[in-house]
């Protein structure tokens, strides 16, 4: 699934891509999503501009010049595709390959003046696409519990430190709370502690004040390198043809179970276990 990186590196393509850009025709091909998309009502986004494309978490917004906002949720499988004026297509992040798209899961195609389609596409049909008036999105189920996001200044010491002193859970399952913090997913998570020497099974609420700095540090540290790696893939968007981002290449613990541990003064193995049944990797010396 993709995380808040690849979010944000979707995010940032588009916003190269589309903005300013008028819709000139929509077709939905399939409107079974997690939730249907409401024909109706997409239908009168045609002649809207494109002001802006923002994120929060892991929605992808797309804000329009006729008070409506697109909101896009990419699920499991979710993927975007823009293709130019000389029918090249192109990927909008480097999680998915173009290779993989079949025209026989596309859910919405959006032409844009110019000759550029947007294309939604979802193999497994857990993304969705809904439509909200922009002064009113907030307001929407999906946003209004979230927590702040990891690379604003609202997400520091003192945050993490007073909220994570009134739960009694494990550290692996205050990260993955959306109310607690917005867009961390299982891979960074995994990344985070591991960087931080910790490990997951420890309580939120034991956490010493060295620790909470050692991990707000490193989740903002971490995020910025997945996003400038993936971010690095489309630098040229023009020529990028869905080339894959780099910061798969830097994983220290995630999916590598049975492996010596990265850390050069380490004699550990990656072990994985399963906590609030998600797979957790971690090394059986250095994280403590």
């Amino acid at each position: 699934m993709p995380e808040l990186p690849e979010v944000e590196v979707v995010k940032k393509s588009l916003k190269k891509t589309i903005y300013d850009l008028t819709i000139k025709n929509i077709e939905i091909p399939n409107k079974f999503l997690r939730y249907k998309i409401n024909e109706k009502l997409m239908k009168k986004m045609i002649k809207s501009k494109v002001l802006s494309v923002s994120r929060r978490s892991k929605y992808i917004f797309i804000n329009l010049n006729n008070g409506y906002t697109i909101m896009v949720h990419l699920g499991m499988t979710g993927k975007f595709i823009l293709v130019d004026s000389k029918k090249n297509e192109y990927a909008t992040s480097f999680y998915y390959k173009l290779d993989d798209n079949k025209p026989k899961h596309n859910h919405l195609i959006c032409k844009f003046n110019k000759n550029i389609l947007l294309i939604y596409n979802d193999v497994r049909k857990f993304g969705f696409i809904k439509i909200f008036k922009t002064n009113k999105i907030q307001l929407s189920s999906h946003l209004k519990n979230l927590g702040p996001e990891p690379l604003s200044q609202k997400f520091n010491f003192y945050y993490f430190k007073k909220t994570s002193k009134k739960r009694k859970i494990f550290l692996k399952d205050l990260l993955m709370s959306q109310k607690f913090l917005a867009g961390l997913g299982n891979i960074y998570v995994n990344e985070v502690i591991f960087m931080s020497k910790i490990n997951p099974k420890v309580k939120s609420n034991e956490l010493t004040n060295k620790k909470i700095n050692v991990l707000v540090l490193n989740i903002k540290k971490i995020l910025k390198k997945a996003i400038y790696q993936g971010g690095s893939s489309i630098k040229d968007f023009n020529n990028i043809k869905g080339k894959k981002g780099n910061f798969q290449q830097f994983f220290n613990v995630y999916g590598r179970q049975g492996k010596p541990c990265t850390r050069s003064n380490c004699k550990g193995t990656i072990r994985s276990i399963r906590i609030s049944n998600r797979s957790t990797f971690f090394c059986d010396i250095c994280q403590k």
